[in-house]
């Protein structure tokens, strides 16, 4: 087994693939040995080549940091000695890349999915209850329990997503709520809707009739609680009927361009955009090779990669939209107060990512490398097929809610350090290294750190198409759906009353 790797020649660090200790030697590609001179744990950053103070230290070719000091191989390079290079609100100039070749044709191009009215296709016929204020969430639970148990096997479920919003809100504070919970309704995994109402609150079911659009009232029922004499009894006669219409629907075969996949990482460590990371980027290429969707998200971990992403824009307009989407999130940061290039989180620094730029080098890895054909704005529907990007912040629950909002029929979630979470869509958690995989064996889908191990990417690219198409035909589910583990979380930036 390998013990270290370097990303790209010019890097002047490789990574610990295990723990090492002081004093340890290693051998370089030219044969040279290198001796360290501290503790390394996997995942980490050795320096293989001296930089001095000031200068640029460069990870999968590109600058992670500046040397805080003069720096000699065999050093370990983590945020004692390594600090960001980004700084303030930078000028962009869109400088086009050439087209990336084509994705490999997979043997399977096609899955079993519901058919909806529309056009639309689900991969999973359930029905959701959605309440437009937090005040009755209990009620929301009690209704989709009890439904879940009355209709288990007619459908593949019932399910309530609680949230704390829906009043005392103001500007975009409600406005996010209502074109979150309006495009979840939307969702085609939802084949019957029941949107619940308190009937006091400042998103009124009549207001939030108007976001969702015109709506077929076959799948979408109304309810205000405080105009039902029994909320519980009238709200499971309405999920009778949408039941009943839920089982109008069969699963029939469709092509793999109608599905849409969403791309997250959370609690990630040094080895996801070695591992992880690029292997669902070269899912996300495989799918959009065929006329398929993905939606690349967390605006704050595209800093310091952003430009990677602007010169693959389908055009100059689109160039646009994605220097607009990463300034007004600056110019967020800034209106709170806030440093724009903020170290990772704890749980990331303890991983080996040092940088905002070394983690956005990783994070952007899941979109592969097509072309960006689209910007969305956050709470809204994907528009079209091929990469697009979305407005959401990093944090896990947000971001995920927002990509299975935007049409994410499977959300792929890569990850370093693990986590139990899933969105309201099937929610696939791939870790990093394979330590965690056999560690978590209820929280982790699929073990990527085989790829430092005895498989190569096109091997596991296969497995995770097979795995994915599975999952979209019902054949397979992930640990979140298995496990109960279904949640939301609404994107706050205004004042609550």
């Amino acid at each position: 087994m390998r013990e270290w790797l370097r990303v790209s020649e010019r890097d002047q660090v490789v990574i610990a693939l295990r723990a090492f200790t002081a004093g340890e030697t290693i051998v370089l590609e030219d044969g040279t040995q290198l001796s360290l001179t501290e503790d390394v744990p996997a995942g980490h950053k050795i320096l293989t080549r001296p930089v001095a103070e000031g200068d640029d230290v460069l990870k999968f070719g590109y600058s992670i940091g500046k040397a805080k000091a003069d720096l000699q191989p065999g050093v370990w390079i983590h945020t004692h000695n390594l600090r960001t290079g980004l700084k303030g609100l930078l000028d962009y100039r869109y400088e086009p890349v050439p087209q990336a070749a084509s994705a490999k044709k997979p043997r399977r191009q096609t899955f079993q999915g519901y058919v909806r009215p529309n056009g639309e296709v689900g991969i999973r016929n359930e029905i959701w209850v959605i309440n437009t204020v937090g005040c009755i969430n209990k009620t929301c639970e009690i209704i989709a329990n009890r439904a879940n148990a009355m209709y288990r096997g007619r459908i593949d479920g019932v399910y309530h997503f609680s949230h704390p919003f829906g009043c005392s809100q103001l500007g975009d504070d409600l406005r996010f709520t209502q074109k979150l919970l309006a495009s979840l309704a939307n969702h085609p995994n939802a084949a019957g809707v029941l949107v619940i109402g308190l009937g006091c609150e400042n998103n009124q079911i009549e207001q939030f009739k108007e976001a969702i659009g015109e709506a077929d009232s076959r799948r979408i029922k109304f309810m205000k609680s405080q105009e039902a004499e029994d909320e519980l009894e009238e709200g499971l006669a309405l999920v009778e009927q949408l039941v009943e219409y839920a089982e109008t629907f069969e699963r029939e075969t469709v092509p793999v361009s109608k599905l849409k996949i969403g791309l997250k990482c959370g609690g990630s460590d040094g080895f996801s955009g070695l591992t992880a990371n690029p292997l669902v980027g070269s899912l996300s290429d495989r799918l959009i090779g065929l006329g398929g969707t993905a939606i690349l998200t967390e605006v704050p971990e595209m800093f310091g990669a952003e430009t990677i992403l602007m010169n693959r824009a389908a055009d100059e307009a689109v160039f646009g939209q994605i220097v607009s989407l990463i300034n007004d999130f600056k110019q967020y940061f800034i209106r709170h107060n806030q440093e724009i290039y903020e170290n990772p989180s704890p749980g990331n620094k303890a991983g080996g990512i040092t940088t905002l730029e070394e983690k956005s080098l990783g994070c952007t890895q899941k979109g592969g490398h097509s072309t960006v054909t689209d910007v969305v704005p956050y709470g809204e529907r994907v528009r079209g097929t091929g990469l697009n990007l979305l407005e959401a912040p990093g944090n896990d629950l947000v971001s995920v809610t927002a990509l299975t909002a935007g049409g994410a029929h499977i959300v792929f979630f890569t990850t370093g350090r693990g986590t139990p979470f899933g969105g309201p869509a099937p929610t696939v958690k791939l870790s990093t290294n394979s330590e965690l995989a056999r560690r978590k064996k209820n929280w982790i889908d699929f073990d990527a750190g085989r790829l430092l191990q005895d498989k190569s990417m096109d091997e596991l690219t296969d497995e995770l198409w097979d795995r994915m198409l599975d999952i979209a035909s019902g054949e397979a589910r992930t640990h979140n759906e298995e496990n109960g583990f279904r949640e939301i979380a609404i994107f706050k930036d205004g004042v609550i009353l």
